[in-house]
């Protein structure tokens, strides 16, 4: 038998307040862009700063435009604080500037994700909604810790919504099991959703996962690797805005069909502003497609193994002179040895990680050696500005440290056998290369 959960009536009302909120933060962004679009004069800097400050209201209306989603889904009772956090799609606060509604991407909301029976974060329950719009539906709970012993005593009654029994603080690590199995029975669009309201403790620990590094998240079809991604995505918008705001973040698909399977989903979690693109896109329009690689290739080519051939690849284009330089200036001849261009090389190669960093480095190396061989000495400088055009500088520049594109550098791999057989260095077969 189905009964009414007793705490239904309570929890419409705060959501009706978190609506409220919402409808008053919709109202104050549109008037604010309101306002910035029709000010006018001030100086070059008042017309920068409006314009920054209109860009930051329509970023912030359109993030407020949550359509049908849902604006609520969860709550965290932290154990014997009394307090409790209402997680949604977006943070809210109302007119006295209180909090109503964390935004889900928030450190205080990571607990909602995350907790287990066995690790419960310090909480003791986790709340999920059901809702439609504005209207509540249903509530399922987990009770964690001492409470735990609450949800046992009320797993053989069924509350309205979810379509299951409350949480039962189950030692599994599964997170609102009812809500997960409801939105997995939820009809089909057609289109990609987000996972929001049901992110799982393994998924939030990718989403969540530091800033700087390569993540790879790997899994058999279906299993959620692309939802992952791009709640990612958003989720180091919010942490990081600052730094990817300017530099901006790309979505790149294998077609344009992914693309608008999945183009809702950022939107959907109020970040509109990511740029999305097929390989195809990244190419300057002169490149054609002149071949196809066989299987064979095409499987040594995706080969792990070929990192490391790459970067062999780079390495061994830092070289030495492969004999003594010899460049006229004013009166007299300036030198530079193989063993001082080796030397140069070496250094460089020890302080920059970036290849074409290093050669700003090896540049005021190699136009201080050969000042010093001068006479009486001469200025690198001075030396730089005379001879830096002269045809066999430009070339021992580019014989011991080249500007590499990868374009450029795959091109010269693939087109030498003697390059391709030292980048591999004992990592490829000699039938691989």
């Amino acid at each position: 038998m189905t009964s009414r959960h007793p705490d239904l009536e309570a929890e419409q009302a705060y959501f009706d307040l978190a609506h409220a909120c919402l409808d008053m933060a919709r109202e104050r962004a549109t008037m604010a862009t309101s306002v910035f679009r029709t000010g006018r004069g001030g100086t070059t800097q008042a017309r920068f700063e409006r314009e920054a400050m209109l860009e930051a209201a329509l970023a912030r209306l359109t993030k407020l435009n949550i359509g049908d989603r849902s604006l609520v889904f969860g709550r965290i009772d932290p154990a014997g604080t009394g307090e409790r956090f209402y997680i949604g799609r977006v943070g809210l606060w109302d007119a006295d500037h209180d909090p109503i509604l964390v935004d889900w991407r928030a450190p205080v909301a990571e607990p909602f994700y995350r907790a287990t029976g066995r690790e419960p974060l310090g909480l003791e329950r986790r709340r999920h909604f059901a809702s439609r719009g504005s209207t509540l539906l249903g509530i399922e709970d987990e009770f964690f810790g001492e409470k735990a012993a609450i949800g046992l005593d009320l797993a053989d009654r069924d509350f309205d919504g979810l379509g299951g029994p409350p949480g039962d603080g189950r030692l599994d690590g599964r997170s609102g099991s009812g809500a997960l199995i409801a939105s997995l029975e939820a009809a089909r669009t057609g289109r990609l959703s987000d996972i929001v309201s049901t992110i799982q403790s393994e998924q939030d620990r990718v989403i969540r996962s530091e800033m700087p590094g390569v993540v790879v998240v790997q899994g058999g079809p279906g299993t959620g690797k692309t939802v992952v991604a791009l709640h990612r995505a958003a989720y180091l918008l919010y942490t990081h805005r600052f730094p990817l705001e300017s530099q901006g973040v790309l979505v790149v698909g294998p077609n344009r069909l992914f693309l608008a399977y999945i183009e809702q989903v950022l939107p959907s979690l109020g970040e509109a502003g990511v740029e999305q693109a097929v390989l195809a896109d990244l190419l300057s329009p002169a490149v054609r497609v002149a071949g196809l690689d066989s299987e064979a290739v095409g499987r040594i080519k995706g080969d792990p193994r070929m990192a490391g051939v790459l970067r062999r690849a780079v390495r061994d284009r830092r070289r030495p002179l492969r004999g003594d330089l010899t460049v006229g200036y004013e009166l007299q001849r300036l030198h530079l040895t193989v063993d001082q261009s080796a030397e140069i090389v070496a250094e460089a190669s020890r302080r920059v990680r970036k290849h074409n960093a290093g050669r700003r480095l090896v540049e005021e190396a190699f136009f201080a050696a050969l000042a010093g061989s001068a006479r009486h000495g001469a200025d690198p400088t001075a030396v730089r500005e005379s001879i830096s055009d002269h045809l066999e500088v430009r070339e021992a520049l580019e014989w011991m440290w080249p500007v590499l594109t990868p374009a450029h550098l795959v091109n010269d791999l693939y087109g030498s056998r003697a390059l391709l057989r030292s980048a591999a260095g004992g990592r490829l077969g000699d039938d691989e290369t």
